[in-house]
Protein backbone atom coordinates (compact mmCIF):
# COMPACT_ATOMS: atom_id res chain seq x y z
CA UNK A 1 0.00 0.00 0.00
CA UNK A 2 1.21 3.59 -0.88
CA UNK A 3 1.94 5.59 2.26
CA UNK A 4 3.13 9.12 2.80
CA UNK A 5 6.05 8.66 4.67
CA UNK A 6 7.18 11.10 7.67
CA UNK A 7 9.31 11.70 10.35
CA UNK A 8 9.05 13.63 13.80
CA UNK A 9 10.76 17.11 13.49
CA UNK A 10 13.61 17.73 15.44
CA UNK A 11 13.13 18.89 19.16
CA UNK A 12 14.50 21.75 18.82
CA UNK A 13 12.58 22.91 15.67
CA UNK A 14 9.07 21.98 17.48
CA UNK A 15 10.10 23.85 20.52
CA UNK A 16 10.38 26.71 17.60
CA UNK A 17 7.45 26.40 16.44
CA UNK A 18 5.62 26.20 19.55
CA UNK A 19 7.22 28.91 21.27
CA UNK A 20 4.83 31.42 23.12
CA UNK A 21 2.04 28.60 22.36
CA UNK A 22 0.92 27.51 25.68
CA UNK A 23 -2.62 25.57 25.15
CA UNK A 24 -2.19 22.74 22.53
CA UNK A 25 -4.62 20.23 21.06
CA UNK A 26 -3.17 17.22 19.79
CA UNK A 27 -4.13 15.54 16.26
CA UNK A 28 -2.77 12.59 15.38
CA UNK A 29 -4.00 9.99 12.43
CA UNK A 30 -4.87 6.70 12.02
CA UNK A 31 -3.49 5.49 8.52
CA UNK A 32 0.07 6.72 7.20
CA UNK A 33 2.03 7.73 10.84
CA UNK A 34 1.12 4.50 11.74
CA UNK A 35 3.64 2.43 9.75
CA UNK A 36 5.83 5.15 10.76
CA UNK A 37 5.26 5.23 14.07
CA UNK A 38 5.24 9.18 14.40
CA UNK A 39 1.49 10.54 14.61
CA UNK A 40 -0.69 7.42 15.87
CA UNK A 41 -2.25 6.96 19.44
CA UNK A 42 1.16 6.29 21.18
CA UNK A 43 3.10 9.12 19.89
CA UNK A 44 0.05 11.10 20.39
CA UNK A 45 0.35 9.88 24.01
CA UNK A 46 3.81 10.12 24.33
CA UNK A 47 3.59 14.15 22.94
CA UNK A 48 1.30 14.72 25.07
CA UNK A 49 3.49 13.59 27.58
CA UNK A 50 6.83 15.57 26.12
CA UNK A 51 4.52 19.17 26.35
CA UNK A 52 3.58 18.75 29.75
CA UNK A 53 7.38 18.55 31.21
CA UNK A 54 7.76 21.30 28.95
CA UNK A 55 5.31 22.94 30.84
CA UNK A 56 2.68 23.16 28.13
CA UNK A 57 -0.97 22.33 29.23
CA UNK A 58 -2.68 20.00 26.47
CA UNK A 59 -6.37 20.95 26.22
CA UNK A 60 -7.09 17.73 24.16
CA UNK A 61 -5.82 15.11 21.58
CA UNK A 62 -7.54 12.82 18.98
CA UNK A 63 -6.72 10.55 16.52
CA UNK A 64 -8.00 11.16 13.17
CA UNK A 65 -8.92 7.49 10.97
CA UNK A 66 -8.22 9.40 7.70
CA UNK A 67 -6.52 12.60 8.32
CA UNK A 68 -6.43 13.54 4.92
CA UNK A 69 -10.09 12.24 4.34
CA UNK A 70 -13.05 14.78 3.72
CA UNK A 71 -14.59 13.21 6.50
CA UNK A 72 -11.97 14.92 8.84
CA UNK A 73 -14.25 18.45 9.38
CA UNK A 74 -16.81 15.95 11.06
CA UNK A 75 -14.56 14.48 13.27
CA UNK A 76 -13.04 17.54 14.21
CA UNK A 77 -16.55 19.00 15.28
CA UNK A 78 -16.98 16.61 18.01
CA UNK A 79 -14.05 17.92 19.79
CA UNK A 80 -14.52 21.70 18.86
CA UNK A 81 -14.59 23.11 22.38
CA UNK A 82 -11.04 21.20 23.33
CA UNK A 83 -9.61 22.77 20.36
CA UNK A 84 -10.68 26.14 20.56
CA UNK A 85 -9.70 26.68 24.13
CA UNK A 86 -6.10 25.66 22.64
CA UNK A 87 -3.86 28.10 21.12
CA UNK A 88 -2.86 26.05 18.38
CA UNK A 89 -3.17 22.24 17.16
CA UNK A 90 -0.27 20.31 16.91
CA UNK A 91 -0.35 18.21 13.88
CA UNK A 92 0.97 14.49 14.12
CA UNK A 93 -0.01 13.67 10.39
CA UNK A 94 1.78 13.92 6.83
CA UNK A 95 1.44 17.31 4.98
CA UNK A 96 -1.81 16.12 3.55
CA UNK A 97 -3.07 15.88 6.86
CA UNK A 98 -2.17 18.97 8.25
CA UNK A 99 -3.74 21.21 5.08
CA UNK A 100 -6.76 19.30 5.49
CA UNK A 101 -7.28 19.86 9.05
CA UNK A 102 -5.81 23.86 8.64
CA UNK A 103 -8.93 24.29 5.95
CA UNK A 104 -11.60 23.22 8.72
CA UNK A 105 -9.80 24.90 11.74
CA UNK A 106 -9.58 28.64 12.42
CA UNK A 107 -6.86 27.67 15.15
CA UNK A 108 -3.55 27.69 14.13
CA UNK A 109 -1.79 24.57 13.10
CA UNK A 110 1.61 23.61 13.50
CA UNK A 111 3.04 20.42 11.85
CA UNK A 112 4.81 17.81 14.11
CA UNK A 113 6.27 16.07 11.36
CA UNK A 114 8.31 16.28 7.79
CA UNK A 115 6.75 14.25 5.03
CA UNK A 116 9.50 12.86 3.64
CA UNK A 117 7.85 11.26 0.18
CA UNK A 118 5.23 8.98 -1.06
CA UNK A 119 6.39 5.22 -0.89
CA UNK A 120 5.95 2.02 1.01
CA UNK A 121 7.56 -0.39 3.27
CA UNK A 122 9.96 -2.83 0.78
CA UNK A 123 11.23 -4.30 4.34
CA UNK A 124 10.27 -4.17 7.70
CA UNK A 125 11.52 -0.95 8.60
CA UNK A 126 12.52 0.08 5.35
CA UNK A 127 10.29 2.87 3.02
CA UNK A 128 11.43 3.37 -0.65
CA UNK A 129 10.31 6.34 -2.60
CA UNK A 130 8.37 4.80 -5.90
CA UNK A 131 7.49 7.75 -7.67
CA UNK A 132 8.27 11.53 -8.10
CA UNK A 133 5.23 12.46 -9.62
CA UNK A 134 6.64 14.03 -12.15
CA UNK A 135 4.19 13.74 -15.40
CA UNK A 136 6.26 12.26 -17.61
CA UNK A 137 6.59 9.11 -17.07
CA UNK A 138 8.75 6.46 -18.90
CA UNK A 139 7.97 3.25 -17.37
CA UNK A 140 6.93 1.81 -20.43
CA UNK A 141 10.13 2.21 -21.97
CA UNK A 142 12.44 0.94 -19.40
CA UNK A 143 11.10 -2.37 -18.20
CA UNK A 144 9.19 -0.91 -15.24
CA UNK A 145 12.12 0.39 -13.10
CA UNK A 146 11.92 4.36 -12.68
CA UNK A 147 15.48 5.67 -13.37
CA UNK A 148 13.73 9.48 -12.49
CA UNK A 149 12.81 8.35 -8.60
CA UNK A 150 15.43 5.03 -8.38
CA UNK A 151 18.44 6.53 -10.22
CA UNK A 152 20.24 9.00 -7.59
CA UNK A 153 20.84 11.33 -10.11
CA UNK A 154 17.54 11.29 -12.10
CA UNK A 155 19.26 10.45 -15.29
CA UNK A 156 16.83 9.15 -18.38
CA UNK A 157 19.86 7.78 -20.23
CA UNK A 158 22.01 5.87 -18.11
CA UNK A 159 24.04 4.40 -16.59
CA UNK A 160 26.66 6.96 -15.83
CA UNK A 161 30.13 6.55 -15.18
CA UNK A 162 30.32 6.00 -12.03
CA UNK A 163 28.96 2.84 -11.43
CA UNK A 164 30.40 -0.18 -10.01
CA UNK A 165 29.80 -4.07 -10.38
CA UNK A 166 25.65 -3.03 -10.90
CA UNK A 167 26.10 -0.95 -7.84
CA UNK A 168 25.44 2.92 -7.23
CA UNK A 169 28.61 4.87 -6.64
CA UNK A 170 26.48 7.78 -4.66
CA UNK A 171 25.28 4.46 -2.62
CA UNK A 172 27.68 1.17 -2.72
CA UNK A 173 24.52 -1.05 -0.82
CA UNK A 174 22.12 0.30 -3.57
CA UNK A 175 21.27 -1.27 -6.84
CA UNK A 176 21.92 1.02 -10.18
CA UNK A 177 18.65 1.74 -11.15
CA UNK A 178 19.80 1.80 -15.26
CA UNK A 179 21.79 -1.72 -14.24
CA UNK A 180 18.10 -2.70 -13.11
CA UNK A 181 16.83 -1.53 -16.44
CA UNK A 182 18.88 -3.22 -18.47
CA UNK A 183 18.43 -6.54 -16.71
CA UNK A 184 14.80 -6.12 -17.03
CA UNK A 185 14.84 -5.52 -20.26
CA UNK A 186 17.33 -8.50 -21.10
CA UNK A 187 14.80 -10.96 -19.72
CA UNK A 188 12.51 -9.53 -22.08
CA UNK A 189 13.23 -12.24 -24.61
CA UNK A 190 10.17 -12.60 -26.12
CA UNK A 191 9.48 -8.82 -26.24
CA UNK A 192 13.38 -8.56 -28.04
CA UNK A 193 12.64 -11.42 -30.28
CA UNK A 194 9.79 -9.95 -31.85
CA UNK A 195 10.98 -6.67 -31.76
CA UNK A 196 14.06 -8.10 -34.25
CA UNK A 197 11.09 -9.94 -36.37
CA UNK A 198 9.47 -6.49 -36.91
CA UNK A 199 12.77 -4.78 -37.80
CA UNK A 200 12.01 -2.64 -34.87
CA UNK A 201 14.99 -3.78 -31.99
CA UNK A 202 16.01 -0.01 -32.31
CA UNK A 203 13.09 0.38 -29.89
CA UNK A 204 14.73 -1.02 -27.20
CA UNK A 205 17.98 1.39 -27.97
CA UNK A 206 16.36 4.51 -27.96
CA UNK A 207 17.36 7.78 -26.64
CA UNK A 208 15.12 9.91 -24.32
CA UNK A 209 14.56 13.27 -24.86
CA UNK A 210 15.97 15.75 -21.95
CA UNK A 211 13.37 16.08 -19.36
CA UNK A 212 10.13 17.76 -19.43
CA UNK A 213 10.51 19.58 -15.42
CA UNK A 214 7.22 21.65 -16.53
CA UNK A 215 5.58 18.45 -17.38
CA UNK A 216 3.11 19.00 -14.50
CA UNK A 217 2.87 22.53 -13.43
CA UNK A 218 2.69 22.96 -9.68
CA UNK A 219 0.34 22.67 -7.41
CA UNK A 220 -0.57 19.19 -9.04
CA UNK A 221 -4.17 19.59 -10.53
CA UNK A 222 -5.66 16.59 -12.70
CA UNK A 223 -9.70 16.70 -13.51
CA UNK A 224 -11.54 13.62 -14.65
CA UNK A 225 -13.35 14.32 -18.43
CA UNK A 226 -16.65 12.03 -17.66
CA UNK A 227 -18.32 12.09 -21.03
CA UNK A 228 -21.87 12.64 -20.95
Amino acid sequence: MIRSITQQKPEEELDRLLEGLNRIFIVGCGTCVTLTHTGGRPEVDAMRETLSEKGKLVTGDMVLPVACDNLTGEALREYGRQMDQADALLIMTCAFGVQTVARRSSTMVVPALDTLFVGKETAPGLFDEICTQCGTCILGETGGVCPVTSCHKGLLNGPCGGTDKGKCEIDSNKDCAWTLIYNRLNAWTLIYNRLKELGRLDDMRKLQKPRNHQGEPRPGKWELKIEN
